[in-house]
This record gives C-alpha cells, sequence and structure tokens, in this order.
C-alpha cells in the first residue's frame, strides 16, 4: 500500500523544469556535514554526488564544511588560498585566535571548495564550550562518549566560523547554512541561540533512536505513536545526541529529511513535521550506445566468474553459465539491513531449487564490513590454484599451438594423437590433483576476530548452507569494502555491482536506500522493501515495479514469515527466468535512471533553500503559500510487451521451444517500448503546497522591482 503523496516527486525527461528562480547574487551557501571528505556512510554519497548540481546554482558562492582528516585530505582535497576575501578574513581571524582551519577544492565532479576544521586543534576549549552548551541549551554531554565530543568542537567552530563570516562582510550577505544530520546539528542550534543573520536548513537521513530501536528487534513501526522517547534514549545512553538532534530539528528555519517514511518516523521521534521531502540522487551517466551498459555487465560478470573458479576449486560441479549472483551490501546491521530475512530465505530457496531438480546455482555475496584480521588462507589459496591452472593450459596451448603450425607449414593434417606428449599430460594431471581438496570452499574470505558470535556465520551454520555440492544455493561473505587493489576479488564496487544479476535488500530500517538506486542506475534489478525510502518512492512512480525489475518486499504489514516466503517467492521466480528474459528486466530497470538523477531530485534541495530564504529573510524573500488541488500524478505504466517474470507469462519455466522464442521477439521491441515509456507519463504532481516567491531587488534608481516567480 503506497504512502500518502508528499514533496518527494519529480519530474522526467520531456516534461517542463520549475521555474522557480532567486538571485542569488548577494546569497551564500555553506553546507555543513561531518562526511564533506570524509567518507563514513550514505551522506557522504549524497554530498559527494550532489556537489555538481549545487556548484552550478551557487557558483563561487557555495562552500561545503567538514572536519580535517589528515589522511582523507592527502587523496581528496586540493589546499589553495581563499578565494573569497570575506572568508579569506574570516579564515584568518580564527587562525588568528587558535584555530586550524584550511581551505581547498575537494577534487570530485563540480570541484566544490571546502571549508576543513581541525576540531582536535581546538580540543583545550572543549570543557568551556560543554559549560557554555549546558548554561545555555540544558544540554549535557559525557565525557567518555567521543563522537558526541567531536560534536560539540566541530558545532562550536562553524558557528563561530558562520557568525565570523557575518561579521567580516561589509554588507549584510543572505547567508543560507545547511546542516546534514545530529554531528553537525549544534553549529545551527548555537547560530539560532545567538541569533545569528542566517537562514538554516537541517536534513535528517536517519533518526538517531530510530536505528537504536530497530537495532534492538522493536516493533518499531507499529508502535511510533506509542514510544516514550526520553526513555528510550536514555536507556540506550543516547540522551544527549537525542538531545542535539532534536534541538537542530526545532531551532532550524526549514526541516527536511529523505524520505516519507522517515518524514513520519521524524514527526513521532523528533516531534516536527519535516517541511520538505528531499530524495537522495545520483549522478546519472547515459551510454551513447543504447546497450553499452549490458556489455559492462558481460565484463564484471566474468571477472566475478574467474573468482567463483578459484573460491571453489575441487568443488566446481555447477555450471558457471548457469549461475546467478545476487548480493547485498551495507552496513554491518543485521537486522536493520534484513540479513537475517535475506539469509532465511536463501535457505528456502535451496530447498525448493533442489525438489525441483533446478540446473540453476545461485552465489550470494554479503558485502558488509566487519571485524577481521586478515583473508582466509584457503581463499588465497583457491586464487593461486586457479592462476596456476590458467597458466598450465596456457603453457600446453603453446606447446600444442607450435606443433600444430609445424605440421600445417610442411602441408599434412596434424596427427591429433601425437599433438600432446607425455610431458603434456604429466602437467596437465600434477594441475588435476593440485585443485583436489578435502575441504568444502569457506563460506567467510575473512578470518572474523569474532568468529562465534558473528551474526552472519551464526545464522548460516543454523541454516546449514555451508557451500555443499548438493547446495544449489552457495554463501560467500565478503567483511571488507570492495577495492580494485584487493589480491583476492579485484573489483570496486562499481564493477561488481554491474556484474551481479540481482542486488537484495529486504531492509527493515532504510530511511532511502542507495544501494537499490546505485542497482537501477546501472541496470540491475534489485528486492527493496516498503519500509525503505526507496521502495515507497519507486511505489508512487511505477504502475508495476516488478516489471521493471524492481521487486518491493512487504515488510510493514507482514510478519517476518510471511516476508520470507514473499522474498523466497522473488528470489525462485527470478531462477526461473530465461537469460533473454534477463534481458529485457535490465533494459527496463536501465530506464528508472531518470527517476533518481539530481538534475530532478536536485530541485527539492532548490525549494528548500529558497523556503528558508523566505522565513530567514522576509523584507527581501517572500513566501506565499496557496493550497492547491492534488493531481493526478505521473506513473510508469505496466509494459504492454513480454512479461520480465515467468510467474507472469505463459511459461511455467524458462525451458521453452524455439517457435516460442521467435513468437516472443515479434512482441518485444526495445526501441518502442523505451519510446512509449518516455511519452505515456501523465503530467508530474504539483507541490501541494505551491512556492509563490517574491525576491525585492533595487533598480538602481532606490525604487523597488518586484519580480514574482510561481
Amino acid at each position: 500500500m503506497p504512502l500518502a503523496r508528499s514533496l518527494s516527486v519529480t519530474s522526467l525527461s520531456g516534461l517542463e523544469e520549475w521555474d522557480e528562480e532567486f538571485d542569488l547574487e548577494d546569497a551564500v551557501l555553506f553546507e555543513i556535514a561531518w562526511e564533506v571528505a570524509n567518507k563514513v556512510g550514505g551522506i557522504y554519497t549524497v554530498i559527494q554526488t550532489k556537489a555538481r548540481l549545487t556548484a552550478e546554482e551557487w557558483g563561487e558562492n557555495y562552500f561545503l564544511v567538514g572536519p580535517y582528516v589528515e589522511s582523507n585530505v592527502r587523496t581528496q582535497v586540493e589546499l589553495i588560498e581563499p578565494t573569497n576575501p570575506v572568508l579569506k578574513r574570516t579564515i584568518d581571524q580564527m587562525n588568528a585566535s587558535g584555530c586550524k582551519i584550511y581551505f581547498g577544492r575537494w577534487l570530485i565532479e563540480g570541484s566544490p571548495y571546502v571549508v576543513l576544521i581541525d576540531v582536535g586543534f581546538t580540543a583545550w576549549s572543549l570543557d568551556r564550550w560543554k559549560r557554555e552548551l549546558w548554561e545555555h541549551c540544558g544540554i549535557g554531554v559525557p565525557w567518555f562518549d567521543r563522537e558526541a565530543n567531536d560534536a560539540v568542537l566541530f558545532g562550536f567552530l562553524t558557528a563561530w566560523l558562520l557568525g565570523e563570516y557575518a561579521a567580516q562582510s561589509e554588507e549584510s550577505p543572505h547567508i543560507v547554512a545547511h546542516f546534514h544530520e545530529w554531528l553537525a546539528g549544534l553549529g545551527l542550534v548555537l547560530c539560532r541561540q545567538r541569533q545569528l543573520p542566517i537562514a538554516t536548513i537541517f536534513t535528517t537521513h536517519a533518526t538517531l533512536l530510530g536505528r537504536y530501536l530497530c537495532a534492538g528487534s522493536v516493533d518499531f513501526y507499529n508502535n511510533l505513536a506509542q514510544f516514550n522517547v526520553d526513555k528510550e534514549a536514555g536507556d540506550r545512553q543516547i540522551y544527549h545526541r537525542y538531545c542535539l538532534e532534536r534541538a537542530a530539528a526545532h531551532c532550524t528555519h526549514v526541516f527536511t529529511t529523505v524520505s516519507q517514511i522517515t518524514a513520519i518516523e521524524a514527526e513521532h521521534l523528533l516531534k516536527r513535521k519535516p517541511d520538505i521531502i528531499t530524495p537522495n540522487g545520483l549522478n546519472v551517466k547515459k551510454f551513447s550506445a543504447m546497450h553499452e551498459f549490458q556489455n559492462l555487465h558481460a565484463q564484471s560478470k566474468s571477472r566475478i566468474q574467474e573468482f567463483v573458479r578459484g573460491h571453489f576449486y575441487g568443488h566446481l560441479d555447477f555450471n558457471l553459465d548457469k549461475c546467478l549472483f545476487l548480493f547485498i551490501a551495507g552496513r554491518y546491521e543485521f537486522s536493520n539491513k534484513g540479513a537475517d530475512v535475506f539469509l532465511e530465505a536463501l535457505a528456502r530457496l535451496n530447498y525448493l531449487l533442489r525438489v525441483n531438480h533446478s540446473d540453476v546455482t545461485v552465489i550470494a555475496f554479503f558485502i558488509m564490513p566487519a571485524r577481521t584480521n586478515n583473508f582466509n588462507v584457503e581463499t588465497l589459496k583457491g586464487q593461486a590454484v586457479r592462476k596456476q591452472l590458467w597458466d598450465t593450459a596456457q603453457t600446453v596451448k603453446e606447446r600444442f599451438g607450435k606443433k600444430l603450425y609445424e605440421s600445417l607449414l610442411v602441408g599434412q593434417l596434424p596427427d591429433v594423437s601425437k599433438m600432446l606428449d607425455k610431458e603434456d599430460f604429466t602437467i596437465m594431471k600434477r594441475a588435476i590433483f593440485a585443485t583436489q581438496r578435502q575441504s568444502q570452499p569457506p563460506v567467510c574470505t575473512h578470518n572474523m576476530l569474532e568468529d562465534s558470535s558473528d551474526p552472519i556465520l551464526s545464522c548460516v551454520r543454523r541454516i546449514g548452507l555451508f557451500n555443499s555440492s548438493s547446495d544449489r544455493v552457495k554463501i560467500i561473505f565478503h567483511p571488507e569494502f570492495l577495492s580494485s587493489t584487493s589480491p583476492l576479488l579485484p573489483m570496486d564496487y562499481e564493477e561488481f555491482v554491474r556484474g551481479c544479476h540481482l542486488g537484495v535488500f529486504p531492509s527493515y530500517y532504510e530511511p532511502w536506500g542507495y544501494t537499490p538506486a546505485e542497482c537501477t542506475v546501472m541496470g540491475i534489478p534489485s528486492i527493496s522493501t516498503n519500509l525503505s525510502g526507496f521502495g515507497c518512492f519507486m511505489e508512487e512512480h511505477i504502475a508495476d515495479p516488478s516489471a521493471y525489475g524492481i521487486y518491493i518486499l512487504d515488510r510493514r504489514y507482514k510478519g517476518v514469515d510471511e516476508s520470507c516466503n514473499q522474498l523466497t517467492s522473488f528470489l525462485f521466480q527470478f531462477c526461473k527466468q530465461s537469460r533473454r528474459q534477463r534481458i529485457i528486466q535490465r533494459n527496463r530497470t536501465e530506464r528508472l535512471s531518470d527517476l533518481l538523477d539530481w538534475r530532478y531530485l536536485g530541485r527539492f534541495y532548490i525549494a528548500a533553500r529558497h523556503m528558508a530564504l523566505a522565513k530567514a529573510f522576509p523584507d527581501t524573500f517572500i513566501y506565499e503559500p496557496e493550497e492547491t488541488a492534488s493531481t493526478a500524478g505521473f506513473r510508469y505504466p505496466r509494459p504492454a510487451s513480454v512479461p520480465p517474470s515467468p510467474a507472469l507469462s505463459r511459461h511455467s519455466s524458462p525451458h521453452h521451444s524455439e517457435a516460442e522464442d521467435n513468437e516472443e521477439d515479434e512482441r518485444y521491441d526495445e526501441e518502442l517500448e523505451a519510446e512509449k515509456d518516455r511519452v505515456n507519463i501523465r503530467q508530474p504532481y504539483t507541490m501541494p503546497v505551491k512556492n509563490k516567491v517574491s525576491a525585492v531587488l533595487g533598480n538602481g534608481d532606490g525604487d523597488e522591482v518586484t519580480s514574482e516567480k510561481n
């Protein structure tokens, strides 16, 4: 059941752009987050991918503010002198007062300016600032919480920076400060407490209390209205963090969050309804060739197959051409990310594939960073054995080729029995003997520090999926971020995703969900839930999400066992698809990428900034809400051509006759279907509150000229 319509709906290709513009000549935007040039989680991706669009809008008046982390600065930031004279005076003044502030360009798309604050350099002020925080805001921070201590230092230094910038300006500028998450939120609270002339925006990407409650196996969404938030935060020893987050949400001019499901959560836990929904986007790069992404899928898949050949050496008794690669990736939150449901569904899928005598093998990758001390020796040995076999095959091939060449030179057909001599057979036999293995292929690629208590490994032991020959479902747990420099699986995350067939993200708590969004942009089908921002967003925009390779698992209105059965059904039906059906589905999935492009989703951040300016500077920017009737909106219709899943098609399995294949060829026209998707879309939803903005400008003669834009 889709959630109520919100402000998070976007335009698509061919539809009119918003007409809303502001005169930003004397406005300055500071975007503050702990993850500026400092990768910790998903907020880093939000800021990094959005920077190009924001830099195009604000030009030289856009500054990102984050912490100075030397290891990151060395590889990501080019340190330079400030180009803005006001900002240069501000930084010089702060450095002269005992701070250490750096300025540079972040080496990403858009090359935005960054102001990096060394919080450790001013740690001597921590106790004084904590006392000030208690006296003015009534929030106490315990000494043992290092993350909260960093938030205090970062917050006070950020407020100092913004206040100093306003003081150093000769003419009062219109400053917009956009704060992300509770770690940066204290700076916002202090700006309002000190009554600085700054328009503030606070974006929560996930509430603190919500994440903790869900991790504790609480029936979260059915009890949102009943939680005693102060007690729950206190019981989990995060009351001070919760107070910082809630204060920021209430002090800000404009409060935003990333999805409708998180807006409901924020309204109950933070006690303020968000003013606008700002969904997360990506920078979508379209290929000039229609199916270039399919070629990339084939190339990346072959590299994963090479890893699988080594990992399963001695037990490679399945056909790699009929092998499907599934994966789950993200923070190691076993229940929140749905790894528990995924493992249970894999056990049930294994049973179904075995009793139906399927020749499909499923390999499920778990890419979740955990505490390890090194690679598993058996895993490294597998890759070494594979390489040795490859070298042996190349040696024999060269010798065979040389004899064949010499035979053809003298005009004789080769005697195949003499092409390989005893030495060749000896080399090959030794290589075969080297592949013999007494143990099962390992489930985990690394040595875990807490093997006996690890949630994934404990669940694997319970369900009994140990990569045995009789199992049709194999599991590989890779407890480390993927890297192209890894000696084990030398692939970047993007390349790995492109090579997989299906991303599985049955999250119980997922405010947005970048992982399924990245799959969509790369043309890879995915499974998400109606408790994730991404899943709800797709349900709003697509009449039949599964036809486009977006499977929405119901975890909101179904119990765990029912959700497991539904996920098992999705996986089993996906395994029954023919190769051609998967190609068609990938084409459709990739066409949805326009929905997730920052070129469209970025406008909601623009609207939030305009709303904040109008609230903070009512004499200059006027915001007049006008209620408008909701419209029917647009949705991708269900494709009229060949169904993507055997469950919905004429065939009960992927095995059917050549005549039927030819009939399907006539039914499916990729270019025609793509064209229908582009034009067969209703007009976009108008915003429930129409933003009528007036910018009051001077015309040079002392008269006021008002330009109105709806």
